[in-house]
């Protein structure tokens, strides 16, 4: 990464982990970034997809599940593992004022794997059901850009991370949606 880009994004990083924080932001962005704290909405997209849409939700649900894994998997299993970036609390400057706000986490830090994943299923369910609810891609991406920051406030991400990773989410549930299309073109 070029030298420049590298101090931007320190500089970024500092703003949103310390000049940004708040007893607020202290106890939601952890809770915002779990994956548990988020069953409820998972579990009632599957529940509307089926109940509304039957069959047509079913393959909705199916190709969410395969979206998701698809951009997990390659985010965090081949992608982290060729660019090897160290998380902001490993990295030898960062690390002496980062605020750590959940465990620093294992693995390495580009691309952010809960941006990718959640931008990808947003962006998925966003083209997926735009025709219906136009309103939906505010939510969605709201939705994962909220997860996204909450990764660089607690400490285990950098803004670049987070970045690329939305932007990969964001192709990955592109392709799937237009999997979709084609799969069920009159929905």
């Amino acid at each position: 990464m070029p030298e420049h880009l590298l101090q931007l994004d320190r500089h970024l990083f500092y703003f949103i982990n310390h000049d940004l924080s708040n007893p607020f932001f202290d106890w939601i962005m952890p809770l915002l970034r779990n994956p548990k704290f988020w069953i409820p909405l998972y579990l009632f997209i599957i529940g509307f997809c089926i109940y509304r849409y039957k069959k047509t939700g079913a393959i909705i649900i199916v190709l969410l599940a395969i979206t998701a894994g698809f951009a997990d998997f390659t985010s965090a299993s081949i992608i982290k593992y060729n660019v090897k970036r160290l998380r902001p609390c490993r990295d030898p400057i960062v690390s002496q004022t980062d605020i750590s706000r959940v465990p620093c986490g294992t693995g390495y830090s580009f691309p952010s794997t809960h941006a990718t994943d959640h931008f990808a299923m947003a962006i998925f369910l966003s083209l997926v059901f735009f025709r219906k609810w136009r309103w939906i891609w505010l939510w969605a991406i709201l939705w994962a850009g909220v997860i996204s920051f909450a990764q660089v406030y607690v400490g285990v991400h950098f803004p670049v991370d987070v970045t690329c990773g939305a932007i990969y989410g964001a192709l990955v549930g592109g392709l799937f949606a237009l999997l979709f299309k084609k799969l069920q073109p009159a929905f």
